[in-house]
């Protein structure tokens, strides 16, 4: 079901917060915080790097929110100041690679959970998939996180990243083909 259309929808939630009701800022973040931030730790793979980018992401919504339209999703609003304080952090440190996933995270990680074992291989599994992302171009490592994270239709992306829907489609092509040859290698 389309969230416009239901009754919490995120433009509904989004138009209440604006009148003030804060409530609806609170589903709206609880909504989308842990898929923005896996978007973003895609993008920097350090976990503190990512949560400052996150605090900024969602004081630039706050800031903002008065220049929000009904006419726009939110997700992609969303998405779009991620994408664009991504951008600001990368011109700033004169596009740095991210760093792969250090021994800290996958032992956090591994604490986390009930079941060692099978958390383990969790870990594994996120490290190689990280490692393919990480041999994608940046175009197609951002409409695949965009996609998977932010759960955007092809012309929100395409809006996101400032191309047309059909290069959005064959960047997710091109990356999905990459990251299976990768993934079963």
């Amino acid at each position: 079901m389309d969230q416009a259309a239901e009754p919490h929808g995120d433009e509904t939630l989004m138009q209440a917060w604006a009148g003030g009701d804060a409530s609806a800022f609170e589903a709206l973040y609880a909504r989308h915080r842990l898929p923005l931030f896996r978007f973003l730790q895609g993008h920097v793979r350090d976990r503190a790097l990512a949560e400052e980018l996150f605090q900024d992401v969602w004081q630039r919504v706050i800031a903002a929110r008065d220049g929000w339209h009904p006419d726009a999703p939110f997700g992609a609003w969303l998405y779009r100041i991620a994408h664009n304080r991504l951008a600001d952090h990368w011109r700033a440190q004169k596009h740095r690679p991210p760093a792969p996933l250090d021994a800290d995270q996958r032992t956090a990680a591994l604490a986390s959970g009930d079941d060692p074992e099978r958390h383990a291989s969790q870990v594994e599994e996120s490290a190689r998939l990280y490692r393919a992302l990480d041999e994608l171009p940046p175009e197609q490592r951002e409409a695949v996180l965009l996609r998977l994270h932010g759960e955007l239709p092809l012309e929100e992306i395409g809006r996101i990243t400032g191309v047309g829907r059909e290069t959005v489609k064959s960047r997710l092509r091109y990356a999905m083909d990459r990251l299976r040859g990768r993934l079963e290698a």
